[in-house]
């Protein structure tokens, strides 16, 4: 009789996990998502057999709780994260913390594959909390699971993403299109390929320790981006680079928001570029061709066009 393959998602019903969910179910994997929102997850229970996919709410606060959440896994795979944080130290705990006792418990329960998704820009010495809290998560699991794969993936781009979907909005409210750091570079890849690239490295052999990094075919710039959300939903706008103290004093003013749309600890991190290191390993060696943006991002953000959803082609 076959040994059963159990994988449990920390994060599932979220944005990877909505695409990751079906890819494992394909592979045979018995699949436990664990998220806050059980009901959420629902609908993904669909993608597999009767039985085989099982939301599960957990407590990540108490290590009882997340010992109880990888038990018998086989694979564990962590997808959480935040951009901004509601309470001042939820970025330690989530993303500098979480990681390694996730880590420690799937050593103690025995699982063979541990897949981190941590973030291009994870560094130590960073001015941003996000960007040092990514790379202790990292830190920390390494430590503790030291066969970990971590994946460093760009801005990931698809239908439900807070990228271009949030400026497309934005580019049908106002008179003209806000530029923030526009020169900083970046390499936008498809939430799919980031699927693909944690089904890979729960499977390759030569994935166990290694960290990889994920971008798209195309390096561009902030400002780029932004003409492209122009092109793409057919709306003419000028393009305004914001003054550096404006900007700062927005996103001072718009933490206190309960959905802010720019922090200070955001705006350190679009200071730096956000591109797949010269000496990384990425997509080629997990065996992954990306998918370029412009073959996925004007299907969904053609109702931000003008008639909502007539669209012309666009030779990208």
């Amino acid at each position: 009789m076959a040994m059963r393959r159990l994988a449990t998602i920390f994060g599932g019903s979220g944005f990877i996990g909505r695409h990751l969910v079906p890819r494992l179910a394909r592979l045979e994997y018995d699949i436990r998502i664990i998220t806050r929102h059980p009901d959420d997850a629902l609908p993904l229970t669909t993608q597999g057999r009767v039985g085989q996919i099982v939301p599960r709410r957990a407590d990540l606060r108490s290590d009882d709780a997340v010992a109880a959440a990888v038990a018998e896994s086989t694979l564990v795979v962590n997808l959480i994260g935040i951009l901004a944080e509601k309470k001042s130290g939820d970025f330690n705990r989530v993303q500098g913390e979480l990681p390694g006792r996730i880590g420690r418990a799937a050593a103690r329960a025995g699982a063979g594959r541990v897949v981190h998704v941590s973030a291009i820009g994870a560094d130590p010495g960073s001015e941003s909390a996000y960007a040092r809290s990514k790379a202790a998560g990292e830190a920390a699991l390494r430590e503790a699971f030291p066969a970990a794969t971590i994946l460093r993936p760009s801005i990931i781009f698809g239908p439900e993403d807070q990228f271009f979907n949030r400026f497309a909005a934005m580019a049908q409210m106002l008179p003209f299109m806000p530029v923030i750091c526009g020169g900083t570079r970046f390499q936008p890849v498809y939430v799919g390929d980031v699927a693909d690239a944690i089904a890979a490295a729960s499977q390759r052999p030569d994935a166990a320790g290694r960290t990889y990094e994920l971008g798209g075919p195309r390096v561009v710039s902030f400002r780029e981006l932004m003409g492209y959300v122009l092109e793409v939903t057919g709306r003419r706008r000028r393009l305004v680079e914001l003054p550096d103290g404006l900007v700062r004093l927005q996103a001072r003013l718009g933490e206190h928001l309960p959905s802010p749309p720019l922090t200070r600890d955001q705006l350190a991190q679009l200071r730096r570029d956000n591109v797949v290191g010269e000496a990384a390993a990425g997509f080629a060696e997990l065996g992954i061709s990306p998918t370029a943006m412009e073959a996925v991002v004007p299907s969904y953000l053609a109702r931000f066009r003008p008639g909502g959803g007539k669209r012309r082609s666009f030779p990208y």
